[in-house]
């Protein structure tokens, strides 16, 4: 294959008898003929008597290299030799301009409210900061006291990173007495999900088995965002193993009505940015986990192209499908954070360095704009009176808009096994160990049920759902060329199964709430490696609505 498979394929194919293997166990377990005939049903084959004879002696010598392969430890780092590539055939990167140059005001003032700074913008506390109006340290107590104080609630935080925080804050305070300025992160607290690893804490991945779990190493994320001065004062809930808003503490609780769980599984992330126990966070999604928390929690979501973000020394759940990306208040916060930790990292494989190329002065008028109407007609949800509306907005800012329609004659229902199966091989040991039984929920649509399933999925359709991946790489290429955006329904359409695959980048922002007072959202989709015409226009959508400004109620004292 051209793109997923990039070196020789897989020498070790499960083939169609994938659960003679270890299955849920540690103790070896034998298999005979029978058991080879019957397996042919869960596979949807049939060989004559001979032919099971024949292969019998070579599935015997398949499990023997699965042995021999367990022998030896895998780090949780090493990504597979078959690595993924979303470019689609002659494929030419948009043209971008030179790195942006954040503007920081100089008309900002502390609120007469103290609880106000809450809300505030990353340009907005970065000027009381640079201007001498709130030491980063005094901004980064408040913070974590706003944490104390309202997530025995949420449950959005798992460890406050308090010594490593104030050391930061006073790192930076000092330096800017010195003159020193970092830029516009410089002395600002953040969190990221709890998939991230930091140095001298505890990385979860939010689950049972791994709730004492400690790495000797800090993410690139998290060290791009030092560098530029943020300080982390939070690792925040990731439901369990990426799944959902569970995690082995509770359930993370949606601010806006903590009767319903914050949607994951960057839970943590949405639930304390929505909050304002944070000013941003980092999240990661593989199916909606930026994306979903984003919208249920009423804030703005990037998740950028597949490769833009490193993912060292973060949980895989799927190499080829993970992406991390900021959450905050508004498109101009995500684009900040965004720039700071987008590029190429040595130690991961998938990273690009294509620029950036942000201008949030370029004309929003001169996007090539499409929309999904027949999702958009069809929409049944509660959103949809807002989506209408939002699209008024964007027309009634002159953007010209041509009625789309995704990708069809493509088997979605196929490509879960790309996931689930990249998921049991990076949790192989949970599985076999069966220290999965130890995860919190159990249930049929629960992480642990999907990762003892991942056991049955042969390699062969594995590949074959990563060839007609490349044939959606191609017919969504083919729809957005002309195109800089594309507005999609966040949910309810075939637009997050397919970006996702494909590694196109999105952004969900706020449009307002719906007749239960919930947030709702809309999903502007770019070209590949385009995130710059995706934040433009939702950064001029959020400057002719007040959605992005709305915070729930009860966080302010």
């Amino acid at each position: 294959m051209r793109h997923t498979l990039k070196r020789k394929p897989f020498l070790l194919v499960f083939f169609i008898f994938v659960f003679l293997m270890y299955a849920c166990g540690g103790t070896k377990r034998e298999f005979n003929k029978r058991d080879v005939k019957r397996a042919q049903n869960l596979v949807g084959v049939a060989f004559t008597k001979k032919q099971l004879d024949t292969l019998y002696p070579y599935l015997e010598r398949n499990r023997e290299g699965f042995d021999s392969l367990r022998a030896y430890e895998l780090d949780y780092t090493v990504f597979p030799a078959i690595k993924f590539d979303p470019l689609p055939l002659n494929f030419v990167p948009r043209p971008q301009d030179s790195f942006p140059i954040w503007e920081i005001p100089t008309d900002v003032e502390l609120p007469a409210n103290k609880s106000q700074l809450a809300f505030y913008t990353i340009p907005q506390l970065a000027s009381l900061i640079k201007y001498g109006k709130i030491s980063s340290v005094a901004l980064t107590q408040f913070f974590m006291d706003r944490i104390k104080k309202y997530d025995g609630v949420l449950q959005s935080t798992i460890t406050i990173t308090e010594k490593m925080a104030m050391e930061q804050a006073e790192k930076m305070d000092a330096e800017l007495q010195a003159g020193k300025y970092r830029g516009i992160l410089h002395g600002i607290p953040y969190g990221v999900k709890d998939l991230i690893s930091v140095k001298g804490y505890k990385t979860t991945w939010g689950a049972e088995p791994y709730k004492e779990q400690e790495f000797d190493m800090t993410a690139t994320v998290v060290e791009k965002l030092q560098d530029a001065g943020g300080v982390l004062i939070a690792k925040l809930v990731s439901g369990s193993l990426a799944r959902g808003d569970v995690w082995f503490g509770g359930k993370t609780k949606n601010p806006w009505d903590i009767k319903e769980g914050a949607s994951g599984s960057s839970a943590g992330s949405g639930s304390a940015t929505s909050a304002g126990l944070v000013p941003f966070a980092l999240g990661t999604e593989t199916l909606g986990s930026i994306t979903s928390p984003s919208t249920r929690n009423g804030i703005t979501g990037l998740r950028p192209t597949y490769g833009r973000v490193s993912r060292y020394g973060v949980m895989s759940l799927s190499w080829s499908m993970d992406k991390i990306g900021p959450m905050a208040r508004n498109a101009e916060d995500c684009a900040i954070v965004y720039s700071i930790i987008s590029g190429k990292d040595a130690m991961d494989p998938t990273t690009t360095d294509y620029p950036f190329g942000f201008d949030k002065n370029k004309d929003v008028t001169t996007l090539k704009v499409g929309y999904l109407k027949k999702d958009i007609d069809k929409d049944t949800s509660k959103s949809k009176d807002n989506m209408v509306k939002a699209l008024e907005v964007i027309k009634k800012m002159g953007v010209q808009m041509d009625s789309l329609e995704l990708p069809e004659d493509v088997p979605y229902s196929g490509f879960d096994i790309i996931l689930r199966a990249e998921a049991g091989a990076f949790f192989d040991n949970l599985v076999r160990s069966s220290d999965v039984d130890k995860m919190v929920e159990q249930d049929q649509r629960s992480r642990a049920n999907s990762l003892r399933q991942a056991r049955f999925i042969p390699a062969v359709e594995y590949l074959q759902a990563n060839r007609h991946r490349e044939v959606l790489i191609e017919k969504m290429h083919k729809l957005i060329k002309d195109y800089d955006v594309i507005i999609s329904p966040s949910f309810g359409n075939r637009q997050l199964v397919i970006t996702n695959l494909t590694g196109h980048p999105v952004i969900a922002i706020p449009t307002g709430l719906d007749k239960d007072k919930h947030p709702t959202s809309i999903t502007l989709v770019g070209n590949l490696y385009d995130e710059a015409s995706i934040l433009l226009l939702a950064k001029a959508f959020q400057e002719q609505t007040e959605f992005d400004e709305m915070h729930p109620e009860g966080y302010i004292d």
